[in-house]
């Protein structure tokens, strides 16, 4: 079976367990999913009672989840900068009012007005950023990172010519 390359994520499925493939009843399974343009690849190693292993894979079209990555970062690249908050949150309001006081006008998605979907995408921005945090901040599609780290580049006066080069970037794509 042939899988288009380059494969860009390896993700660590959670499956049921396999008791069904050894008669002892004793074993483990281990998979993983690569996907890439909308096709996943799932290889599972089966892991007997006496050592001996055995690979399964199956190919399948694109799950929710991979679905909504590809919504992620499309958003995140076509938008020069984005903020990924909570209304709530004290930390996503003081760097909404950052970008307000410098004139900039980011695209904000509050994931708490979102249904179920907003801790989908919040699950997503971490496996993403290494971030469970908000605000999850993303300039020129770059992640940047929290509060701290947005505050941390306004404070070295590095904020403002990264926000001017994705604005840049913005209006000449």
């Amino acid at each position: 079976m042939a899988v288009a390359s380059p494969l860009t994520f390896l993700t660590p499925l959670s499956l049921k367990s396999s008791r069904a493939f050894s008669p002892l009843g004793n074993v483990s399974n281990c998979s993983f999913a690569l996907s890439n343009c909308g096709i996943k690849t799932v290889t599972s190693l089966v892991l007997g009672f006496n050592g001996s292993t055995r690979r399964r894979s199956m190919s399948v079209r694109a799950s929710f989840g991979s679905r909504l990555e590809e919504s992620v970062k499309k958003t995140v690249d076509e938008n020069p900068v984005v903020v990924y908050s909570k209304t709530w949150c004290s930390y996503s309001s003081e760097v909404k009012a950052l970008f307000k006081k410098l004139g900039v006008d980011p695209l904000v998605i509050e994931l708490d007005e979102l249904g179920p979907q907003g801790p989908q995408i919040q699950k997503l921005l971490e496996r993403l950023t290494g971030q469970h945090t908000v605000p999850n901040v993303f300039i020129g599609g770059q992640h940047i990172g929290g509060c701290t780290d947005t505050l941390k580049l306004y404070r070295k006066g590095e904020l403002e010519t990264l926000l001017s080069e994705a604005t840049a970037k913005s209006t000449q794509g």
